[in-house]
């Protein structure tokens, strides 16, 4: 004979199964990365050329200083602005990292560009014999500083995947249903699922920013759902499923 049994509930987080999906940046967005990277690639070019002009003036008999420093001065800034432009085009549209090789080259090709446009220069000042020792030690301190600031820049130290992104997506899709906007705010580190999350609908936040998973990265440097969020989300379709 059947008896009643006690049940216990296993307090666990339901949600619905994401769907596999691979992310698409729009035809707008990879519209603007293709031209990134394009100016990008032009200006790195002409920095890699003024380095040429540059090692060709350190092989003179007389060494014009304020060329050499223009020189030093212009592959810095047009190295660094080619790396922002690359980065920002990464934000657009990302690597995949299933090609590890292929997705740190892609991200972190402005370190290595200036790795290129620096390093053989900074070399050739230290082994000059021709330059003086005042003369040498200006040169080679300015082209070790804009070395390193070239560098810095072009390093990708948050570096984000077309699959962080299809993932990230998917989530939101499936807490929140289809086309389901995230927020964030101007000094936020993570994206919200709902407006009224505590965590930004105080008096301290002035305005907050609609849009998608992609937009949050791309403007504010911004991949992480808030888990406040996300609990309550996963509350809701718990909820739901009783």
């Amino acid at each position: 004979m059947a008896t009643k049994k006690e049940v216990v509930k296993v307090d666990v987080p339901i949600t619905k199964k994401m769907p596999e999906k691979k992310f698409v940046p729009t035809p707008e967005n990879k519209s603007k990365a293709t031209r990134n990277r394009l100016i990008a690639l032009v200006l790195w070019l002409v920095a890699i050329a003024i380095e040429v002009f540059a090692i060709f003036q350190l092989k003179q008999v007389t060494i014009n200083m304020t060329i050499m420093l223009v020189s030093l001065v212009a592959m810095g800034v047009l190295a660094v602005i080619g790396s922002l432009l690359w980065q920002k085009a990464n934000r657009l549209d990302p690597a995949s990292e299933k090609d590890k090789v292929k997705f740190f080259i892609q991200n972190q090709l402005g370190a290595i560009i200036a790795v290129i446009a620096f390093l053989p220069l900074v070399i050739l000042i230290l082994t000059n014999k021709d330059l003086k020792g005042k003369e040498k030690g200006i040169l080679a301190a300015a082209a070790v500083v804009v070395f390193a600031i070239a560098a810095i820049v072009g390093i990708d130290f948050n570096p984000v995947s077309a699959e962080r992104f299809a993932q990230e997506s998917a989530l939101v899709e499936s807490l929140m249903g289809e086309n389901a906007p995230v927020y964030w705010t101007e000094n936020g580190t993570r994206y919200h699922l709902y407006q009224d999350c505590q965590h930004i609908n105080t008096s301290r936040t002035e305005r907050h920013y609609e849009g998608t998973v992609p937009q949050a990265y791309e403007l504010k440097n911004i991949k992480e759902m808030c888990k406040t969020c996300r609990k309550r989300a996963e509350a809701a379709l718990a909820d739901n499923t009783e």
